[in-house]
């Protein structure tokens, strides 16, 4: 099960990729859609200061917030 680890309430924009940088800050940039350029490089949107642990997929959920859930390794 996913864990909220900051609450960020970051509102989402349709055409962008939102993810957590190297630093713990969310980011965004513009999704590549049917050839076209992506328009400029990313940009950041919210401080959240999250420090990464090992075996954690980071996203940002539905509600904007960064959230972790434990990564599935070695299943058969």
């Amino acid at each position: 099960m996913a864990e909220v680890v900051a609450k960020t309430n970051v509102s989402k924009e349709s055409g962008y990729l939102y993810y957590l940088g190297k630093d713990g800050d969310v980011w965004r940039t513009k999704m590549a859609r049917g050839g076209k350029k992506t328009g400029g490089g990313p940009e950041p949107v919210a401080k959240a200061g999250v420090s990464r642990e090992d075996n954690f997929l980071y996203y940002i959920d539905k509600q904007g917030n960064v959230a972790r859930s434990p990564m599935a390794r070695g299943r058969k």
